[in-house]
């Protein structure tokens, strides 16, 4: 979904030929599977940073991220569905060495690079799962980015809703029910997305490793309790995107159990075409869009598994050689509070997952998939507070589950894949901190108003200013 496209308007006879070709890349990719032909390097590391551009006088949206990434003019900033997001793209590094103080120091060059321009432009730059000040007349038509993708994914999931409003609904510490037309719902929430190149032999273990660790890595990040002036869940950033695209499988079960957006129904068992292969049997196609590479280049393929937006969601890619490579996205991480903090996040996750894949006792075996699935929503709903089933079903409370049993596996798997101690040793610490101060953006938001009363302005710019000092969260002031 990251690239641009011709048209917003297809035909039956679009659907047919894209349909057609999908099918024949499906084949050769289970092929592909089938014959390991999969790049076996060592583990790579990469993210996506999604981030807001304000107003400086009342910190609400502003709708300039056209001319903002042309000013930048930078490949790895490209714009999102709204005109008042964008999205940065890290280079894609080893797991090991100085990882982690490596993507640092490019990701604040280039937030500082940022900044420059978009002061320039009388602008502001937020990174935070769901804005404060966010209104629901900013998620109209008239503020999407300029971009017949977004133009064609509207089009195409108001059509597959029958004209239906969607209708988003949230019980939380408060209630809160609205009806929207379009997908700009979905321009509300903003993430951290972890990439990581995997060998094709661990990618099963290393896959449902990341699914039982969503629901911690949900906990120890949740930066999203309010919308529209309402306190709701820890991350309601979780919910509000299920809802924002409320388009499911084929027309007999489009309102069904299969959605779009979704955490999974079950671990996978054998390989990750598992996941391709639903992608092609459950999920009609989205955008037509037919491209002129070779079928070997997996154009159709990749572009129809970018219209499925899984949690947890597995990628294709080909690297400088041409050679054809297998990612993970972990995708439950929201963005912010500081950059210090969103890399401490990447350090703990790569560890954790790269540990808990690699233990003898296979995880997956131990802790059953319903399980995982409801503490995902669980910590959704309440952070640091929710109590998760955990191994041979013992009940844990989330903060300790993190401080206890896995910081130190997140230790032992980033010494596994040869990671600098010093790297571990000061970005690990800045997650030990904030466990240790039970503290998550979510809880700083919230400790916030209860002080100061509830004024999104105010919270928007005591969290603003608090963030451009650089300090991680754990040493922020209410």
């Amino acid at each position: 979904m990251g690239e641009e496209i011709l048209s917003s308007q297809f035909s039956k006879e679009d659907h047919a030929r894209f349909r057609a070709r999908l099918e024949a890349e499906t084949d050769l990719l289970r092929q592909y599977f089938d014959e390991q032909q999969f790049s076996s390097a060592e583990p790579v590391a990469g993210f996506e940073l999604e981030a807001w551009l304000l107003d400086p006088d009342q910190l609400r949206p502003l709708a300039i991220n056209e001319r903002f990434l042309r000013e930048l003019d930078s490949p790895l900033a490209s714009p999102e569905l709204a005109s008042f997001n964008f999205e940065l793209n890290n280079t894609p590094r080893s797991l090991s060495g100085h990882v982690f103080s490596s993507m640092h120091h490019e990701l604040r060059q280039q937030w500082r690079q940022c900044r420059e321009v978009a002061r320039q432009m009388e602008a502001e730059l937020l990174i935070i799962g769901i804005l404060p000040t966010l209104s629901n007349d900013d998620l109209s038509l008239g503020n999407m980015s300029n971009m017949a993708r977004y133009r064609a994914l509207n089009r195409e999931a108001l059509r597959r809703r029958k004209g239906k409003p969607l209708v988003f609904d949230i019980n939380g510490r408060e209630h809160l029910r609205i009806a929207h037309r379009d997908v700009m719902l979905e321009s509300a929430t903003t993430s951290f997305q972890l990439h990581m190149q995997v060998n094709q032999g661990l990618s099963v273990r290393l896959f449902n490793a990341s699914l039982i660790l969503s629901a911690p890595m949900v906990a120890l990040t949740a930066n999203s309790p309010f919308l529209f002036g309402k306190d709701l869940w820890d991350e309601t950033r979780i919910p509000l995107f299920e809802q924002a695209v409320a388009v499911g499988g084929f027309e007999d079960a489009a309102f069904g159990p299969i959605h779009r957006v979704s955490f999974a129904d079950a671990y996978v068992r054998e390989s990750l075409m598992e996941c391709f292969t639903d992608n092609l049997e459950h999920y009609p196609v989205l955008l037509p869009v037919e491209f002129d590479e070779a079928p070997s280049q997996l154009h159709h393929l990749c572009f129809h598994n970018g219209t499925i937006w899984r949690w947890n969601r597995p990628l294709i890619g080909f690297d400088a050689d041409g050679d054809i490579h297998l990612r993970l996205e972990q995708r439950v991480v929201p963005a912010g509070p500081s950059i210090m903090d969103g890399i401490a996040n990447a350090a703990f996750f790569y560890g954790a997952v790269y540990a808990l894949a690699n233990e003898e006792a296979v995880p997956e075996q131990r802790l059953l998939f319903n399980h995982v699935r409801d503490n995902f929503y669980r910590a959704a709903r309440l952070g640091l507070g929710a109590s998760f089933t955990w191994f041979e079903d013992r009940q844990v409370n989330a903060r300790e589950l993190l401080l206890e049993a896995l910081l130190p596996l997140a230790r032992s798997g980033l010494q596994q894949l040869g990671v600098a101690l010093t790297d571990s040793q000061e970005y690990l610490q800045i997650i030990e901190q904030r466990l240790r101060n039970d503290i998550n953006g979510a809880r700083w938001q919230r400790a916030w108003v209860a002080k100061h009363g509830r004024d999104m302005q105010a919270l928007t710019q005591a969290y603003l200013k608090r963030q451009e000092s650089g300090d991680p969260l754990h040493g922020w002031t209410i």
